[in-house]
């Protein structure tokens, strides 16, 4: 059997041979983190691309080194992938083609504000947007699609998410991802610029429901951390899993989702790869805990966004409001919180009444 890193050479020999300058169109990531710079690399295979960050120390390093020692290591930058912390240069850049926004969720406003502006100058067209982020407003409750509707009204958008490592993804391997939107030029546009090599773009229109599934999966994977960190087994696990998709699918039909939508990829296979992979930061976080350390701690080590932790507090007050039972979520937010430790959360949820399984 061909080795992963044979199969993801071969794809990228079929995809250079099949490449032309015709097909390159002009991506713009905005945000130079792990997943970002993943997804950018990715798209460099094909395209040209601009990945912006705001540091200017940053951009100048990863344009030396061609490497992003700093937050994705090991995963060369492709000669099409360009680092810049001009963000006026990358808006004006990308014209024509895609911006990607790959910030974090409480990055995701001021961003789409940053668009909006530089789409309102004079000749400025309006270029689709696609997010990456993963989660809800803090302070809002407002899911991603909400934030940038309230301020860029008007540009083409959507979501691009699924169950994905961001190391996996820059070095070629086989992955399959879902774009949500209701702009149906714009989903062919990120088909373009992300179906290619070992990647398969896969389209929906429920925005809503691919959002909620990327979101309340990391709080799930906080969860799944804690128990095997506990040594419950994988029995716990499994249910856990099981039990997580039934309570995210409730949450997510409250807020307009389709159903179906959670046994996709965006649902059950965002689940299982968060909860069950080494690679999760947010299963990393239930793992700390799980030991006794303080939420602090856990995450002064983790050196990256968790965003399951600030999603968790959102999502227990949002389904207070909605009246939507979220059990595991519950328990996760009083952990985070200091309110209970991990093992008696955990026997707090065992103990639970008895019902039909829904």
């Amino acid at each position: 059997m061909a080795s992963g890193a044979t199969v993801a050479a071969a794809a990228a020999a079929q995809d250079s041979a099949e490449r032309t300058a015709a097909d390159r169109m002009r991506v713009a990531v905005l945000g130079a983190g792990a997943w970002g710079t993943a997804v950018a690399v990715h798209a460099a295979a094909r395209h040209e691309v601009m990945l912006w960050t705001r540091d200017p120390d940053h951009a100048r390093a990863m344009h030396e080194e061609r490497l992003n020692s700093r937050y994705l290591p090991g995963a060369p930058l492709p000669a099409l992938l360009h680092p810049d912390a001009d963000l006026d240069a990358a808006l004006r850049w990308a014209q024509g083609g895609l911006l990607v926004i790959a910030t974090s969720v409480a990055g995701l406003r001021p961003t789409a504000r940053a668009i909006a502006a530089f789409a309102a100058q004079a000749g400025a067209p309006r270029t689709p947007v696609i997010w990456l982020c993963k989660g809800l407003e803090r302070d809002s409750g407002l899911l991603p699609h909400q934030v940038v509707a309230a301020e860029a009204p008007g540009i083409a958008c959507g979501v691009l998410s699924g169950p994905s490592f961001a190391q996996e993804v820059a070095a070629g391997l086989p992955v399959a991802l879902t774009v949500a939107c209701a702009d149906q030029e714009l989903g062919a546009r990120v088909v373009a610029a992300f179906h290619h090599g070992a990647a398969r773009i896969y389209r929906s229109e429920d925005v809503v429901g691919v959002e909620v599934g990327g979101a309340l999966k990391n709080v799930m994977a906080i969860a799944a951390g804690i128990c095997d960190g506990l040594q419950l087994g994988q029995n716990a696990r499994a249910a856990l899993i099981t039990r997580g998709l039934a309570e995210i699918t409730r949450f997510g039909v409250s807020l307009g989702a389709e159903p179906e939508t959670f046994h996709g990829l965006t649902g059950l296979g965002d689940l299982v790869l968060t909860c069950t992979g080494d690679l999760s930061r947010n299963r990393r976080v239930g793992l700390g805990l799980a030991a006794g350390k303080p939420l602090a701690q856990v995450l002064g080590e983790l050196g990256h966004v968790a965003e399951g932790v600030p999603c968790a507090a959102v999502v227990h007050r949002r389904a207070a409001e909605l009246r939507v039972d979220v059990p595991i979520v519950n328990a996760v937010q009083a952990v985070l919180e200091g309110r209970i430790d991990a093992r008696n959360a955990v026997l707090a949820l065992l103990s639970r009444e008895p019902k039909r399984e829904d």
